[in-house]
């Protein structure tokens, strides 16, 4: 079975594409398989908890029936190992048309002073390391689909980085800058007909999901996107053509 038999029926740009989603198992990776399956596409999810992880695939397979989700358990911090989930990504459905980037960490501390660089060395593994993996190991595949993606999902932070959150605002904007690096790696090997892959960045203040909001009733979660809207935004960027999106920021939130 190839991706190209595979899908819903809907005929829109995400029918039967083969999407993997990196750290799948959090509220975020389980609202983006939800609305990935629905758009047709064969979702191909990681996280490193087992658990979360089956609990996400199997919710997109249930909301879905049809679809076509799995579930890998893939460490991301190990190029070879990145690099061997897409080969088999690409020799199962043979195809691979998007990478959605979806793994996080948060460190703070309470002043500029207080900052504890072990919270560097943990955010730099998540934020960073992550990206460039994945970015390497899925570039060549992205470029081989139609309609191939990378998607990361960054913080407002990273334009405007505050003093307790130097550590996670810098490791942000190094993944947005390793992220911009691939896109134009895209825009290159498009030559003159502009790039047939693309490499984009959705920006948040910070995502909010229904239980945040029961535990939370009387919050305002100002400024917050909610996981569903992020997920809606993730499948926008395969409605536009690559060019349109390739090297952009696209806001979810007002710019600081």
């Amino acid at each position: 079975m190839t991706a190209n038999t595979v899908g819903n029926g809907n005929g829109g740009p995400l029918e039967g594409a083969v999407v993997a989603v990196a750290g799948a198992g959090g509220p975020a990776g389980r609202a983006a398989l939800l609305r990935l399956a629905e758009a047709g596409a064969v979702v191909v999810a990681s996280d490193a908890d087992a658990a979360r992880l089956a609990e996400a695939v199997d919710a997109a397979r249930y909301a879905h029936g049809g679809a076509t989700v799995t579930g890998d358990i893939v460490d991301l911090l190990d190029l070879e190992a990145t690099r061997d989930w897409v080969d088999k990504t690409e020799k199962e459905f043979g195809r691979v048309d998007g990478m959605v980037h979806l793994v996080g960490g948060w460190r703070g501390a309470k002043s500029f002073t207080e900052t504890d660089l072990a919270d560097w060395d943990f955010l730099e593994k998540l934020l960073i390391r992550t990206v460039q993996h994945t970015s390497i190991a899925f570039h060549d595949a992205l470029l081989r689909s139609d309609r191939g993606r990378f998607v990361l999902v960054s913080q407002s932070g990273a334009a405007k980085p505050t003093a307790n959150n130097a550590a996670y605002n810098a490791g942000k904007a190094a993944a947005e800058a390793w992220t911009l690096a691939l896109s134009d790696s895209f825009r290159k090997a498009g030559g003159d007909d502009g790039p047939r892959a693309a490499a984009a960045i959705l920006i948040v203040k910070a995502l909010v999901h229904d239980a945040m909001r029961a535990e939370r009733p009387n919050a305002k979660f100002a400024g917050f996107t909610d996981v569903k809207e992020l997920a809606e935004a993730i499948a926008g960027v395969w409605e536009k053509p690559a060019r349109e999106v390739n090297g952009q920021r696209l806001w979810l939130t007002p710019k600081p």
